[in-house]
C-alpha cells in the first residue's frame, strides 16, 4: 500500500531542490566569475555550521511566472549566526538579478515581522536591482507594497531595538538603498557592491553627467567620503566574517532554557517511525498521542483533563527542554462513557473547545508556549450542537487563542479546515510560525464536502430517480473535486505564504525547537505582527 507522507515528502523535495538552484548554474556561475558569492553560499557561510535552519517562504511562487521566479528571488530563514537567533534576508541574483516580485515584499515582510515579534537580530544581505518593472503594480503602491519594508525598518530601529545588519554585496539602488539606510550597521564589499538611488545610466540621462559605478556608489565612496556605509570588506567571505563578529558582540538575549537531557525511562524519538503513522487515506484514523510521542522530550506528555473531551488532547510536555502547552486534534471515533453518542475525531464539539479555552488560559498564565498541532475539520454542527452552545463555546475558544500573549507555533500534519483552522491558530491569528508537513490540507472544507453543498440536490436527484448525472452537472462535480483537491495541497499553500515552510517528520522536533528558542527571545506580549512598548521613548 502506497505511504502518502512519504509519496508526499519525495514530491515536496523534489520541487525545494529545485528551487534551491535559484537561477541555475550558468547564472551561479556569473555570480563566482564577479568575485561573488551566490546568495545560498552567503547564507551557509554566515550560519553557524551544523545548526538547524529554518528557511521560511522557499515554496512562495513557485507555480507562478512560468517557474521564472524561485522563492521569489529572496532567501528568508531563521537560524544560528555566532550561537545567537536570527532572521535572514538574502537576495537571490542568479534571480532576475535579484530584483523585487511582488511576493518577494510579502516575504521580506514576513521575515521583519518574524524577528519583530520574536525580537531577534535582523540580517540583510542585500544584492538587487531593485523593482522587478513588468511587475512594479505590485511591488511599489499599497498599504503592504515595499513601503512598509522601510516602515518596519524605522519601528525597529527606533522602538523596538531590534538590531538590524544591512550588507550591500552588490547592487542596491534607488528605493531598495533605504534598507540598508535604515538599519544600524551597513557593511559594504569593494569592488562589487553599490549603493546609490540611481545608478550610472539614470545620472547620465538626469544631470548629463558621466560616472562610474565605484565612483559614484562603492564601497571606497561610502566609507570614505559620503560616510553612508560603516565597514568596507575586501571580500564577501570577509563581509560574512565581520557580520558574525558583530553579532558576537551584542548584548546577551534572556536566559534560555537547557537543551534536553534523556530521564530514566524516556523513550527516544524515533521521526522514522512518524512516516508510517499516518494512514494512506486522509480521512482514516490514526492515533495522535503516537505522532506527539515521537515529537516531545522523552515521549512524555501530561494530559489535561484526559478522561474529558478525549477527541481534543491538550497537555503539557517539552521540546528540547523548552516546556509548552501542546493542543492537538485526535482523529478517529471516540468512544464516549455511559452510552452516549460517539464522537469524531477531528471535529470540535461545545465540551473540547471549552476545555482547551481553559488550557490556553492556563498556559498563558503560566507562560508556557503553544505548540497546536493541526488535523481540524471544523466545529460540531447539527441541533444537539447548537442546544449545547457550540457558537458560545467556539468564541470562547477562539478569543483565548487569540488573546493569548505567549509563543503559538503551528504544525499541520493534516486537514486544516472549516472554523476549526481558526481555533487551532490560523495565520489569521499572527501565529509566531506555521509548519506543516507535506500531508497538510488547509482549505474551507473538503472537496466532497464542498459537491454536496453544491450540487448535493441534483445528485440525490438523480440517484433518487436510478438515472446518470446531467452530463454539464457531472462536468462541474469533477471540475469542483479537482480544484479543491489541488487547493488543499501543501505544495499549493506553501506558494501563497500560508504557511512558512514544509518540514518533513525527521526534522520536525529541530525545527520545533529553533522556532521556540527564537520566539522565547521575546518573553511577551506576542500579540500581532508586533508590539511597541507601552511606553515610547522618542530618542532625543
Amino acid at each position: 500500500m502506497t505511504n502518502r507522507l512519504r509519496t508526499l515528502a519525495d514530491a515536496a523535495r523534489m520541487v525545494e531542490a529545485r528551487l534551491r538552484e535559484g537561477g541555475g548554474e550558468e547564472k551561479a556561475a556569473r555570480q563566482h566569475a564577479q568575485g561573488k558569492l551566490t546568495a545560498r553560499e552567503r547564507v551557509t557561510q554566515l550560519t553557524d555550521a551544523d545548526a538547524p535552519l529554518l528557511e521560511l517562504g522557499l515554496l512562495v511562487a513557485h507555480d507562478r511566472y512560468d517557474g521564472q521566479a524561485p522563492a521569489a528571488g529572496v532567501i528568508t530563514a531563521v537560524g544560528y549566526v555566532a550561537g545567537r537567533e536570527c532572521v535572514i534576508v538574502a537576495n537571490d541574483a542568479t534571480v532576475k538579478a535579484g530584483s523585487w516580485w511582488p511576493e518577494t515584499i510579502g516575504k521580506i515582510l514576513r521575515a521583519q515581522e518574524c524577528a519583530m515579534r520574536s525580537r531577534v537580530p535582523i540580517i540583510y544581505l542585500v544584492d538587487s536591482a531593485g523593482v522587478n518593472l513588468p511587475y512594479q503594480g505590485g511591488v511599489f503602491p499599497g498599504q503592504y507594497g515595499a513601503a512598509r519594508i522601510f516602515y518596519y525598518n524605522s519601528l525597529m530601529r527606533r522602538y523596538l531595538r531590534v538590531p538590524q545588519v544591512a550588507a550591500v554585496m552588490g547592487q542596491c539602488v534607488a528605493g531598495g538603498a533605504y534598507l540598508p539606510a535604515l538599519s544600524d550597521v551597513i557593511l559594504m564589499v569593494k569592488g562589487t557592491s553599490f549603493m546609490g538611488l540611481g545608478g550610472p545610466n539614470l545620472v547620465k540621462g538626469a544631470t548629463g553627467q558621466a560616472i562610474d559605478g565605484e565612483t559614484l556608489g562603492g564601497a571606497a565612496t561610502h566609507t570614505e567620503v559620503s560616510g553612508v556605509a560603516h565597514y568596507a570588506a575586501d571580500s564577501d567571505a570577509d563581509c560574512l566574517r565581520h557580520i558574525r563578529d558583530i553579532v558576537e558582540r551584542l548584548p546577551a538575549p534572556p536566559a534560555r532554557p537547557l537543551p534536553y537531557q534523556p530521564r530514566a525511562g524516556d523513550r527516544e524519538p524515533d521521526p522514522e517511525a512518524l512516516y508510517d503513522l499516518l494512514p494512506h487515506d486522509h480521512r482514516m484514523a490514526y492515533d495522535m498521542r503516537a505522532v506527539l510521542g515521537a515529537i516531545v522530550d522523552g515521549g512524555r506528555l501530561d494530559e489535561f483533563q484526559p478522561a474529558i473531551a478525549r477527541e481534543m488532547i491538550c497537555a503539557d510536555a517539552a521540546i528540547d527542554g523548552v516546556n509548552v502547552g501542546v493542543i492537538a486534534n485526535h482523529r478517529g471515533l471516540v468512544r464516549q462513557p455511559s452510552g452516549a453518542q460517539a464522537r469524531f475525531g477531528g471535529i470540535i464539539y461545545a465540551e473540547s473547545a471549552e476545555k482547551t479555552a481553559y488550557y490556553i488560559d492556563r498556559c498563558d498564565r503560566a507562560g508556557l508556549p503553544l505548540i497546536f498541532v493541526q488535523d481540524v475539520s471544523g466545529f460540531m454542527v447539527g441541533p444537539e450542537a447548537e442546544h449545547e452552545g457550540i457558537i458560545r463555546a467556539g468564541a470562547r475558544f477562539v478569543e483565548a487563542m487569540a488573546t493569548a500573549t505567549v509563543p503559538k507555533i503551528v504544525l499541520t500534519v493534516n486537514h486544516a479546515s472549516g472554523a476549526g483552522y481558526y481555533a487551532m491558530a490560523g495565520q489569521g491569528f499572527d501565529p509566531d510560525f506555521i509548519l506543516s508537513w507535506p500531508t497538510g490540507r488547509m482549505g474551507v472544507m473538503e472537496g466532497e464536502s464542498a459537491v454536496q453543498a453544491v450540487h448535493g440536490p441534483a445528485l440525490a436527484a438523480a440517484h433518487a430517480a436510478g438515472k446518470a448525472l446531467d452530463p454539464q452537472v457531472a462536468d462541474a462535480v469533477h471540475a469542483m473535486r479537482n480544484d479543491y483537491e489541488h487547493q488543499l495541497d501543501a505544495l499549493y499553500a506553501g506558494a501563497r505564504g500560508f504557511v512558512d515552510a514544509i518540514v518533513y517528520p525527521e526534522d520536525t522536533r529541530a525545527m520545533l525547537a529553533l522556532a521556540l528558542r527564537t520566539a522565547l527571545n521575546n518573553r511577551g506580549p506576542h500579540l500581532g505582527p508586533f508590539v511597541l512598548p507601552a511606553r515610547l521613548e522618542v530618542d532625543g
